[in-house]
């Protein structure tokens, strides 16, 4: 058990870092949609979760899973363009569940942020914190 522990560190500390970092983002957009969704459109309540959502995703990766020193604008700046990437996916995606497929914003929040979670990860770790960025 130690042995798989050792070899699998990052990956551990990353679905660690984000199961929160995913409730985390899916209760700010919950939140700001049941006490703003009737005056302000889902959209515009996406868009400013995930700016939230990113910011404290950023904090928790850099400092509990790659644990990179330094380099806190280029990295952050690369973060934005990874999680730039899923927000465009959920943007385009988000609407055509609401509006095509009549998913609740809620339940369709939540299923674009599981088919994400493979996607970061593999971008977090080659590109936002990789080791071209030291």
């Amino acid at each position: 058990m130690n042995l798989f522990l050792n070899a699998h560190h990052e990956k551990i500390r990353y679905l660690v870092a984000g199961a929160y970092n995913t409730i985390f983002g899916f209760l700010s957009f919950a939140l700001l949609y049941l006490f703003f969704g009737k005056i302000i459109h889902y959209m515009i309540l996406f868009f400013i979760s995930n700016i939230i959502g990113i910011t404290n995703a950023y904090i928790s990766y850099k400092f509990f899973v790659f644990r990179t020193r330094g380099n806190y604008l280029k990295e952050y700046l690369r973060f934005y363009i990874v999680y730039g990437f899923s927000m465009l996916f959920g943007f385009f995606l988000l609407p055509f569940s609401v509006e095509v497929l009549r998913v609740s914003p809620l339940i369709a929040q939540g299923i674009i942020i599981i088919i994400t979670i493979l996607i970061s990860y593999i971008g977090h770790k080659n590109f936002s914190f990789g080791v071209k960025n030291a």
